[in-house]
């Protein structure tokens, strides 16, 4: 027996009452048997009543920070495809039944919506700068399987989502999201789509070098935390060789009088030569932790059919 997949928007917002109403309107149109969440993060304009009049099924999170309410959005809402779009009115709501169709043909687990832009105001040069300099770290790190990690337009699967440990509190949620599902070799797919300038009355809450510097941070706990052998074998070469460029000339010394003159030095290569020890040590245990940690998500995302299967 067939039935027809379970379809949530989800919208977080904070003071967007000059774009909201169109938002809502536009996904309606895309996704007619869609729901449409908005919720609210401590909005101080008529954001949430006009979200209301537009029809959308309005919540609130009161912890201040995107990763907050997409956590609770994750949460408290069962779909069986979920798209996630800002609430900024830059994403085109026509290329939403394409990123759908490819959760539920393809069994992807995400598909991002990677911007492109429809002029030049529509994404500051900082923000592109940023943008392809993350992307391209990630990359290089889990895996290229996306161009514009930082994306707010994305469709998310059912067991992806319900087996997903959110760790973020800010924008950096889009960079977590991504990394989870390379870590995890889930299928990704990205589509082209469009990116217009906010209108009148909207601002970005996005702070080009405060959450640059957030995101960054992210990255670098994931990366202890996901390839801690990697993370702390390059702490544990650092430290070689520091200790190699502090001890060469005094073996050297030594080698050539008998005496060792500068003993302070000495030590602190040593101390550096056991604490690179004790790093390479650190990674290889903590690689087995995070191996295990790894099955065990892989088994709970298994442990969730896909929204295909579910259809049958």
């Amino acid at each position: 027996m067939s039935s027809e997949p379970r379809i949530a928007v989800l919208i977080p917002c904070y003071n967007e009452a000059a774009s909201i109403a169109a938002v809502v309107r536009d996904f309606r149109a895309s996704l007619p048997q869609a729901d449409i969440f908005v919720y609210d993060n401590n909005s101080a304009d008529d954001t949430v009543a006009i979200a209301t009049a537009a029809g959308a099924i309005v919540r609130s999170e009161t912890r201040q920070g995107k990763g907050f309410v997409v956590r609770r959005m994750f949460a408290d809402i069962d779909a069986d495809v979920y798209v996630i779009v800002d609430g900024d009115d830059t994403y085109d709501a026509a290329a939403a039944p394409k990123l759908v169709e490819l959760i539920l043909k393809e069994n992807c687990d995400l598909v991002n919506g990677a911007r492109v832009p429809t002029n030049e105001a529509a994404f500051r040069a900082g923000h592109k700068f940023g943008n392809r300099l993350l992307s391209t770290l990630v990359s290089m790190i889990f895996g290229k399987r996306n161009t514009d990690m930082l994306s707010g337009y994305k469709a998310l699967s059912r067991r992806m989502v319900k087996s997903f440990p959110i760790k973020s509190s800010g924008f950096e949620i889009e960079t977590e999201l991504l990394i989870h599902v390379l870590e995890l070799g889930l299928p990704v797919d990205e589509i082209k789509t469009p990116y217009r300038e906010r209108g009148e009355g909207s601002e970005s809450k996005l702070r080009t070098y405060r959450d640059g510097f957030r995101i960054i941070w992210l990255i670098s706990h994931l990366i202890r935390d996901e390839k801690p052998l990697q993370f702390f074998a390059a702490v544990a070469a650092v430290l070689a060789l520091i200790a190699i460029l502090l001890g060469v000339p005094i073996v050297v010394t030594f080698a050539e009088t008998g005496l060792v003159p500068r003993l302070p030095t000495a030590l602190l290569a040593t101390g550096l030569v056991i604490s690179s020890l004790l790093a390479l040590t650190a990674g290889l245990v903590l690689d087995s932790v995070a191996r295990a940690r790894r099955e065990f998500k892989l088994l709970s995302y298994l442990g969730m059919a896909a929204p295909s299967a579910k259809r049958r």
